[in-house]
């Protein structure tokens, strides 16, 4: 660490090499001042609150959250990797915040749980995803703000299908949640669909549920070749939408809902459209948000994650970065991504599947992520109009 003047004091007995920390004419020879310092250097931006390191071999996936009527926040994160249990039973951990995300608890560990999003619905707290990889279609409640949770209710008899966690809507007094049905054979090639109940129905009862037919990626696309983690959205014009990221593409696919099935509309330029994100509307702005991760000039956007920017649209067809939130030079170990997040008055509060440095050697890649964090985007509505740094 450095000295009086600025020397390098070795403390290889406490870390096990040199290491220069700057403390301003500061002399502390302190070997738990140090390690406390590098700890803090290599801690990921916002407040942890998960960690997995990367020789669990099981890494940090589906990150969800809800603001509860009472003002306390419910997140949520799955495992996935080589030693978790994904292809036969998702693991789906469950956080409580009851200090506007400062400090978290956990609460619940449920099976059968996997690429989930919480939702509140009629003053009860829902997880809704799948069983497990490309698993059966489920969904339990908790009546006590996610502490206890009903078993497992499948409300498909086959497995095969496809989510992550994306927004739930009303519309016309239905609850709608958008999925996608994976057929045997190598990855891609997902088919859109849409499932919606009424909204004064028995959620957790298969019978309330209605699955329009699935759409596959159109032939005639003039980009991409696979879609995937769509978000319901009610559109500008009151039509029902399912918005599609669109695989190394940096573009969603527009999709139009109805009755009868669903139906392609187009495409339009998205930051960051080669990767998850979750889209909400806002009233108050009358404008469309999301967070995602944009790469304009890489080669494969759909593997780039290292950058986090808050992006606005007034028609779901033309956005523009409004704000970068986070950042990070090194794009091959760290990533901010498939973050999910809520407003909450005039912030956003969103959590991360985070990739990042940590005590152990950091992550084993940007997409195997061994940290779920909480982030707070103040004022998001007094964000530019272009990106900030």
């Amino acid at each position: 660490m450095l000295g009086t003047y600025g020397e390098i004091v070795p403390y290889a007995e406490c870390v096990g090499q040199p290491v220069a920390v700057p403390l301003s004419a500061v002399r502390y020879h302190s070997c738990m001042l140090a390690l406390f310092l590098m700890a803090a250097a290599i801690a990921p931006p916002g407040v942890v609150i998960d960690h997995e390191p990367a020789a669990a071999r099981r890494y940090i996936g589906s990150p969800s959250i809800v603001v509860l009527q009472d003002g306390s926040y419910v997140a949520s994160h799955d495992f996935f990797g080589p030693a978790s249990n994904e292809n036969v039973s998702g693991v789906t951990r469950v956080f409580r915040s009851t200090d506007r995300g400062r400090s978290w608890q956990r609460a619940a560990d449920l099976t059968d749980q996997f690429w989930s999003n919480l939702f509140v619905h009629r003053g009860a707290l829902y997880l809704m995803g799948t069983s497990c990889q490309y698993g059966r279609i489920v969904i339990r409640r908790s009546r006590d703000g996610g502490r206890t949770w009903s078993g497992p209710s499948f409300l498909t008899a086959g497995p095969h299908y496809h989510t992550a966690p994306v927004p739930v809507v009303l519309y016309k007094h239905r609850v709608w949640r958008a999925f996608e049905y994976h057929p045997q054979g190598p990855w891609g090639f997902f088919q859109a669909l849409v499932l919606s109940a009424p909204e004064k129905a028995d959620l957790l009862d298969a019978r309330s549920w209605t699955m329009a037919p699935r759409l596959p990626f159109p032939a005639d696309a003039p980009q991409g070749k696979h879609w995937l983690e769509g978000n319901a959205v009610v559109g500008p014009r009151g039509k029902l939408l399912d918005i599609l990221r669109v695989d190394n593409v940096e573009e969603i696919a527009l999709v139009r809902v109805e009755w009868g099935g669903l139906h392609f509309e187009g495409m339009a330029d998205f930051p960051g459209g080669a990767k998850k994100f979750t889209i909400r509307y806002d009233r108050k702005s009358r404008l469309y948000w999301a967070l995602s991760n944009p790469a304009p000039k890489a080669k494969n956007p759909a593997s780039v994650r290292n950058t986090l920017a808050l992006v606005s649209s007034p028609d779901l067809r033309h956005w523009q970065v409004r704000r970068i939130v986070l950042t990070h030079p090194d794009s091959r170990h760290h990533a901010f991504q498939y973050v999910d997040w809520q407003f909450d008055g005039r912030d956003i509060v969103a959590v991360s599947r985070t990739a990042f440095d940590d005590e152990e050697g950091g992550a084993h890649s940007f997409h195997d992520a061994n940290f779920l964090t909480f982030h707070r985007i103040e004022r998001f509505r007094e964000s530019g109009s272009g990106p900030q740094p």
